[in-house]
């Protein structure tokens, strides 16, 4: 009984202890409700807004809208951006998995590069691409929409390392290393053929190369294993682009456990969170995984006008609901709790998760909102910077001096 009481003490004066160290929010008082959204505003455009998931090109391959102006579908356009403070959209190059086999993903992804170097040359009062953070700075000083780019898959790299130059030079400045079918480079989460145990042996030599370039390594979609060989192997932070936190999704791989999160923050990494309902709560991603498995049996295409009919059908018969504003708080939280305030960002996955984004957070210009509700939990202006764009950017400058380092020491 007494070891009982003094395993039982200790562990409070430990739990105490570690609170300690790691400081809390507290809620904010001062500021009436009406003053913290005006706030929440303001700092939305005060604060440069780094997203590092935006799944525009795809969704432009599938329907053509012009995003210089309001478009009627879609989460993304330069004035919806321009109302939430949005100065920083990671453009996704996002190569589906079944080019992996048939070919053509070099091909594919060089296509949506073009697009996005598009947006650029049809709009240049708009937009503009960035292929570093001096780029995003100043283009957030001329009031540009600046489009830094990330791909999605590793796929299209087709097994040549000089390739890995040729997208940098394009403008790629980080590889989610696979999708939703393990590849060349290595295992996904989504696969349950795990060909190599997390990182393939010229997965191995990417992890290198996109060090040597400057290219920052993305872990959302790998395999656990896939995780831990990138921690052992890269010189430099890795960041997870679009995952949340599994100790709210048990069991779910696509998400990091708290293991995994601090280990990325001790590395100096980042996760930036992932909007999609099932990301953010449990007994909607059930359910949602449920409509998928309709979906597949009907064989419905989800991204047609049909498809999108069907599963808006599925989910009001079938009362699958969404994650609220609060759940992409908490998980925020989370991580803060974990790791500490400088490992935390926001990697949406807009115009990439369909009709699956929370109430509240709707579209690109609900960054305000987002903004209030770490006010109200007590966030400070410097926290609240550092998750809007400061921990990604510290992140992206270190892989930019790590690989000005490697580059000089192999001449």
């Amino acid at each position: 009984m007494m070891k009982a009481f003094y395993s039982a003490f200790l562990l409070s004066v430990l739990f105490m202890v570690a609170c300690q160290q790691q400081p809390q929010p507290q809620p904010a008082k001062s500021l009436t409700d009406a003053e913290l959204k005006e706030k929440a505003n303001q700092l939305a455009h005060e604060f440069i807004i780094v997203d590092t998931h935006v799944d525009v090109p795809y969704r432009l391959q599938e329907k053509m809208a012009d995003i210089s102006q309001r478009t009627a579908d879609g989460d993304f356009d330069y004035v919806r951006a321009k109302a939430g403070g949005l100065d920083a959209p990671f453009m996704s190059i996002y190569v589906p998995a079944e080019y992996e086999e048939k070919g053509g993903a070099k091909a594919y992804a060089d296509k949506l590069i073009d697009m996005v170097e598009k947006f650029e040359k049809e709009a240049p009062d708009k937009f503009a691409v960035a292929k570093s953070v001096a780029d995003v700075q100043a283009q957030f000083a001329k009031g540009l929409i600046a489009l830094p780019m990330g791909m999605e898959n590793g796929s299209p790299v087709e097994g040549k390392l000089e390739n890995l130059q040729h997208f940098y030079d394009r403008g790629i400045r980080y590889i989610t290393l696979a999708h939703s079918k393990s590849n060349h480079i290595s295992d996904s989460s989504y696969d349950p053929n795990r060909r190599w145990n997390g990182l393939s042996p010229f997965g191995k030599k990417v992890v290198a190369e996109m060090n040597r370039l400057g290219i920052m390594i993305d872990i959302s979609h790998v395999t656990d294993s896939t995780f831990y060989q990138v921690m052992q192997l890269s010189q430099a932070p890795a960041i997870a682009s679009h995952s949340s936190c599994r100790h709210f999704t048990p069991g779910w791989e696509r998400n990091m456990d708290d293991e995994m999160i601090k280990l990325l923050a001790k590395n100096g990494g980042v996760i930036q969170i992932n909007f999609g309902s099932s990301f953010l709560n449990d007994s909607v991603r059930l359910a949602e995984d449920k409509m998928w498995k309709y979906i597949q049996d009907h064989k419905i295409s989800p991204n047609t006008e049909a498809g999108k009919a069907a599963l808006q059908k599925f989910r009001l018969e079938n009362k699958v609901g969404y994650a609220d504003i609060s759940d992409v708080i908490a998980h925020i939280d989370h991580v803060v709790k974990l790791a500490g305030i400088d490992h935390v960002g926001f990697g949406s996955d807009f115009d990439g998760v369909g009709d699956s984004l929370p109430i509240g957070v709707k579209s690109v210009a609900d960054y305000p909102n987002l903004i209030y509700e770490l006010l109200k939990k007590g966030y400070t202006d410097e926290d609240i910077r550092k998750i809007c764009s400061g921990n990604l950017l510290r992140v992206w400058s270190e892989v930019e001096k790590v690989a000005a380092k490697l580059q000089a020491s192999h001449g």
